[in-house]
């Protein structure tokens, strides 16, 4: 098969290049300029440095042209800031890519898309009494991009969504997400955290799941993907031992998370930042075990893996990230 993937030179989409190149097939990726020496990428993938934000519909059209599947790993997370609103940077980044890439891949005639979307969304399917899609930003987005996405299938043209949880697994050149652990962990002597948990993969798995979605997911589903639920109470000490550390871990009441979460709103209104993830309303979702089953994604074949190794590595990198102030790159829109 011939592959594009908007955003293979990412964490999850060159994970995915590189287990499709092993199997034999053609990879294309579409990347923001410039991409660094240092950033370990697939070899033979062949990279398109372009912004698919700007490009024209005849560009985008030049290069879906032969492909066979299309993969959309891009866009921004919670984590990147905007100003209010807030939806308007999802729409941006996040829907109106999609749109165009999705029209250029129907007009020609791409047969399978997998978008990679987020498990909030799942959560808020299946859990509508915390209201997530009204209360938080980031997950109408995440909503809206799945139906964004579904309303393109059709009997020719196969779409998919997964529904992505916690990931943990180094991209060397690339400073993980998880480097927010370091400047939280590093100095307290105890460390508080909130009960609840979440549930997890490697980037090994995400990479199989985006591969084997596109032989083997059924049309117009979403899928929820987790492979380890953990509490942060077993969480956390992970992390410290990935800093080479070992810590107290403190649970601390719901009523403390909730007032953390509102002196943290204060900052982001001082700041003049419309969070992605409504800090007022976040403590609900942060103390909830956000677990999912498995076998939901039992289609996909995914693997097992080493999620231990995947987190000390991942917070391993991090730490060395900051200590030896290595040279990496960091998410960006443009």
């Amino acid at each position: 098969m011939n592959i594009l993937i908007a955003g293979g030179t990412g964490l999850l989409g060159s994970k995915a290049a590189d287990i499709m190149l092993g199997e034999g097939h053609n990879v294309h990726a579409i990347a923001l300029p410039p991409v660094p020496s240092t950033l370990n990428l697939p070899k033979n993938i062949v990279i398109h440095l372009l912004d698919f934000n700007t490009m024209s519909d005849e560009n985008c059209d030049l290069i879906m042209k032969g492909m066979d599947a299309f993969v959309f790993a891009a866009g921004v997370d919670e984590r990147i800031e905007f100003v209010a609103p807030v939806m308007d940077a999802y729409e941006r980044y996040n829907i109106q890519p999609l749109i165009k890439l999705l029209s250029s891949a129907k007009r020609m005639g791409v047969q399978k898309a997998v978008i990679l979307g987020s498990y909030f969304a799942h959560f808020a399917k299946i859990w509508p009494h915390l209201n997530l899609e009204n209360h938080h930003p980031y997950i109408k987005s995440r909503i809206r991009q799945e139906e964004v996405a579904f309303s393109f299938a059709d009997e020719k043209f196969h779409v998919n969504v997964l529904e992505l949880p916690y990931i943990f697994g180094p991209q060397e050149g690339r400073k993980p997400v998880w480097s927010t652990f370091i400047d939280r962990f590093e100095k307290p002597r105890t460390i508080f955290f909130p009960k609840g948990g979440t549930t997890m993969m490697t980037t090994r798995q995400v990479g199989y799941a985006i591969y084997h979605c596109i032989l083997y997911g059924r049309q117009k589903t979403a899928y929820p993907l987790g492979y380890v639920n953990m509490t942060w109470k077993k969480l956390i000490p992970l992390v410290l031992e990935g800093m080479n550390m070992e810590k107290p871990v403190m649970t601390i009441p719901n009523w403390m998370t909730h007032l953390a979460f509102l002196m943290m709103k204060k900052g982001y209104e001082q700041k003049g930042i419309e969070p992605g993830l409504n800090p007022r309303y976040f403590a609900k979702l942060m103390t909830s075990y956000a677990y999912i089953d498995p076998t939901l994604s039992d289609d996909l074949r995914i693997p097992d893996d080493d999620i231990k190794q995947a987190i000390l590595a991942s917070i391993s990198y991090a730490y060395r990230i900051k200590h030896e102030h290595l040279d990496v790159l960091d998410m960006k829109t443009h």
